[in-house]
């Protein structure tokens, strides 16, 4: 089943708005690991110090999985305007459109999916 325009659109306003409070998170997120620790050569507590160093590594982390997220929306993005919006990308079948509607940045089957993660693509 070919999506119609009217779906696209639906999809197209939902992808570039994820896009936006993605974007919007981020410049907070990054603003925020790269911002030096004020308490920082204060008697600061070594624990205390520690706990800084892992939230900031958490931060990072969930920072590049937020880059990551923003990638695969921009790609979506990039597939409607080719119009090969909804078609798997590496098995040219056409992505259900429950998947769609659960991940709209999706552009793999949930098949192609699987064996990409397994490292068999």
């Amino acid at each position: 089943m070919v999506l119609k325009k009217a779906e696209i659109a639906k999809f197209k306003q939902r992808l570039e708005e994820m896009r936006d409070q993605l974007t919007k998170l981020l410049k907070g997120s990054t603003a925020d690991v790269k911002s030096p620790d004020e308490a920082a050569g204060y008697s600061q507590h070594q624990a205390d110090q520690g706990t800084d160093d892992f939230d900031r590594t958490i931060s990072l982390e969930v920072t590049s999985q937020e880059f990551g997220l923003l990638r695969q929306i921009d790609r979506a993005l990039e597939k409607i305007e080719e119009g090969t919006y909804g078609i798997c990308d590496v098995s040219g079948v056409e992505i259900p459109i429950a998947r769609l509607e659960a991940v709209p940045y999706a552009v793999m089957t949930v098949k192609a999916q699987d064996q990409m993660e397994k490292g068999l693509i």
